[in-house]
């Protein structure tokens, strides 16, 4: 059956700051304090949008979610108005106001585990929502993540939506981060990847537990014999390659990854090939590309997509050109008979400096023509609704975010405007809790 693979990318939000929340991942505590361009970052974000449109690819948009999150702040003891609760925990605790106010569900690799129609027993898309358990401004997104795939992916003869897993870190799930696919062409049966870490002790903890990827799984009714249990290195999530998307990605028949990405990487490639007998493994040598490049410049966390005519193309982040070994890998690779072809650069900078990629800002999708055509059509963009959403990032969003500008209530005021117009522009009504009041 034909089906398409469609990404869709979270939107910036602007509140988008450097706060470095997330223990593990390099880039967002390296940045920690410093100056965060919302208005920039959202821009970069709708960029890298259109040149996935330009490629003949399918394009969707996940929304930004409502920060300050005020219903955790009061679920923390704060009360009264908006403004007090702002002001109060900016004093008592800028900690925990941070975390309330973390942009952090623009990286909707995290948003979500989808299982396309071909690889599920009852031949439904399945989507289920990550619990985030490990870091605490993350742990808030599922709720409202999972009311917005309820409202994109509404019609239940096609789609069944799930709930995010109970349980806390005991079942801590990082979503698509740490699931592959491998399928000689999308609409095909594939064999679905789920790389678990299991990590405690060390610099880092692991977040993706191996009971987590079971259960999504089961949830998903994947065929065990089209399933393959993966973990991740040890060594690399000391490294700071906090999810597995970090140090690999699959695409058609391709496993594109680092040679210290999985735990016994031979014994793990041997158990794919099994699985997936067409398996192509383009592996990446510490000696070519050292872990901490790789981790650096984010070269894994590239987007590697199949284009119209059939050859594949990696979306490659700017600091992959300007870095010297992997510069010279990829050029490197392009001259070589690989199922990888071209190589594409995007400026997606400001996610950078926080710890997120091209990969990172997406989640893949696959689709039939049927299924395409059942998905809410505003959440799915062309070259006019990018154009709009432009004007519309900037006429709303803060130029630049400081730390303590999180305790200013015109920023948050600043944002529920921006947020109310944004439903307003792609009549979806009202989406945000702040709306029905």
């Amino acid at each position: 059956m034909t089906a398409q693979e469609i990404n869709f990318d979270g939107l910036i939000g602007p509140t988008h700051n450097y706060a470095g929340l997330s223990l593990g991942n390099v880039a967002s505590s390296k940045n920690a304090g410093g100056v965060a361009r919302p208005k920039l970052a959202a821009l970069q974000g709708l960029e890298k949008m259109r040149l996935m449109l330009s490629l003949g690819l399918g394009q969707g948009v996940l929304l930004p979610h409502l920060r300050p999150h005020l219903p955790t702040l009061h679920a923390l003891g704060f009360r009264g108005s908006p403004e007090r609760m702002i002001a109060d925990a900016h004093t008592a605790d800028p900690a925990l106001l941070r975390v309330a106010t973390s942009a952090s569900s623009m990286w909707t690799a995290n948003a979500a585990t989808v299982s396309p129609s071909a690889d599920t027993l009852d031949g439904k898309v399945h989507l289920t929502p990550a619990n985030l358990a490990t870091m605490l401004h993350r742990s808030i997104e599922h709720p409202f993540t999972e009311k917005m795939l309820h409202t994109i992916f509404h019609d239940q003869t096609h789609f069944s939506v799930h709930s995010a897993l109970p349980g806390g870190t005991h079942l801590g799930d990082e979503g698509a981060a740490n699931h592959g696919r491998l399928s000689g062409d999308h609409g095909h049966a594939g064999v679905e990847m789920f790389v678990y870490s299991d990590k405690s002790g060390g610099r880092y903890p692991g977040r993706q537990t191996l009971r987590a990827s079971q259960a999504v799984a089961r949830l998903h009714g994947l065929s065990p014999e089209r399933t393959v249990f993966m973990q991740q290195a040890n060594a690399a999530i000391e490294a700071g390659a906090f999810h597995n998307d970090v140090v690999s990605v699959t695409n058609g028949s391709v496993l594109f990854a680092h040679s210290g990405a999985f735990e016994n990487q031979p014994a793990a490639m041997e158990s794919l090939r099994i699985a997936y007998p067409a398996l192509e493994v383009v592996e990446v040598a510490e000696a070519v590309v050292p872990m901490a490049d790789a981790i650096s410049s984010y070269l894994f966390n590239s987007q590697l997509i199949t284009l119209p005519d059939e050859s594949m193309i990696l979306i490659l982040p700017t600091e992959v050109q300007q870095t010297l070994s992997t510069a010279a890998y990829v050029a490197d690779l392009l001259t070589h008979n690989t199922p990888i072809k071209q190589a594409r650069y995007i400026d997606v900078r400001e996610s950078m400096k926080n710890g997120g990629g091209p990969a990172c800002l997406r989640l893949r999708v696959v689709l039939t023509e049927a299924e395409k055509s059942a998905v809410d059509q505003r959440f799915l963009m062309d070259a006019k609704k990018l154009a709009v959403l432009e004007a519309w990032v900037k006429a709303t969003y803060p130029d630049e975010i400081r730390p303590d500008d999180l305790g200013d209530i015109a920023l948050h005021r600043q944002c529920l405007e921006a947020l109310d117009a944004l439903t307003k522009t792609l009549n979806l009504g009202s989406l945000y809790e702040f709306q029905a009041l």
